[in-house]
């Protein structure tokens, strides 16, 4: 989220989506970093697509959302797993 600001984000998300949503996170960790990821969704499904070294892991998650504000928190709570990469 480093290239807009927050604000910026806001109003795209709310631009492209009709909220509630269904809304598709992904992120990229290290293997051990997995479990942290898992947390920010306690109750969703959540796929895990290891890297061909095995040194990272992808990780999709499809959660309903209820606003662009929940979206925001989200990746908020992700910024704070080091060295999570979100795309």
């Amino acid at each position: 989220m480093s290239q807009f600001t927050t604000e910026e984000f806001k109003k795209k998300l709310d631009d492209i989506h009709d909220f509630p949503t269904l809304y598709m996170f992904k992120f990229i960790v290290t293997e051990d970093k997995k479990s942290e990821v898992k947390a920010l969704f306690p109750s969703s499904e959540l796929n895990y697509k290891p890297s061909s070294k095995g040194k990272y892991t992808s990780v999709t998650a499809r959660v309903m959302m209820q606003s662009s504000d929940h979206v925001i928190d989200i990746y908020k709570k992700a910024q704070k797993i080091d060295g999570i990469i979100a795309l």
